[in-house]
């Protein structure tokens, strides 16, 4: 989790460079009469150091699930059914963010005069899945005497908790979760360096 918020706040930094500076840009001494026009524009290279940091996390779920997993295996031309059955309780960890990578020219835009900031985040989505091996153990596992019991079993019920943590952390909101702590975060820290009017959007 250290790790997260350490990379959160270079994140937030850069964004708080790139407003900086255009609000320093506005602030500065007056040019010379000949080069007297001041363009505020969104910075590539602010754009270009965000995407090169990646993942901004909001938020991380803990979750649990069973999975009841077994394979059905035919004996004596379909007259035996027999059954080799995993039953693995299983925990891991879900984190949902904003992948900065698909930042865009002009995602963020600022007006020194006005005070005036407003910044256009891309959808937040699962930036990560894991299963937590020191929690995740095999509850019970039963192979039939007809049955051929498949050491890939396990592999597969880890894979199927893997996914169902994900499904589970969708419907319970994480990504709604990551929306909220993203935008407060962000505007939050705009204000903070004297921006009144600050809009943080989420591209469509």
């Amino acid at each position: 989790m250290l790790g997260s918020v350490a990379l959160a706040a270079a994140v937030i930094g850069a964004v708080i460079f790139g407003l900086v500076v255009g609000r320093c840009s506005d602030s500065g001494p007056a040019p010379a009469p000949a080069t007297s026009v001041t363009v505020v524009r969104p910075s590539p290279n602010v754009v270009r150091a965000i995407r090169d940091l990646a993942r901004l996390e909001g938020a991380q779920y803990h979750m649990e699930r069973v999975v009841d997993l077994s394979e059905k295996q035919s004996r004596f031309f379909g007259l035996i059914e027999a059954e080799d059955a995993i039953l693995l309780v299983a925990a891991g960890d879900v984190v949902a963010g904003v992948d900065l990578a698909e930042l865009r020219d002009g995602d963020v835009v600022v007006d020194g005069d006005k005070s005036r900031a407003k910044i256009t985040l891309p959808q937040p989505k699962v930036l990560s899945s894991k299963i937590d091996n020191d929690r995740t153990y095999v509850h019970t596992r039963r192979t039939d005497t007809l049955a051929s019991r498949k050491e890939s079993l396990e592999t597969r019920a880890r894979q199927e908790a893997e996914r169902s943590i994900v499904e589970a952390a969708l419907q319970a909101g994480i990504l709604e979760r990551a929306r909220q702590n993203t935008r407060r975060t962000v505007e939050t820290l705009v204000r903070s360096l004297g921006y009144t009017e600050v809009t943080v959007e989420f591209r469509p």
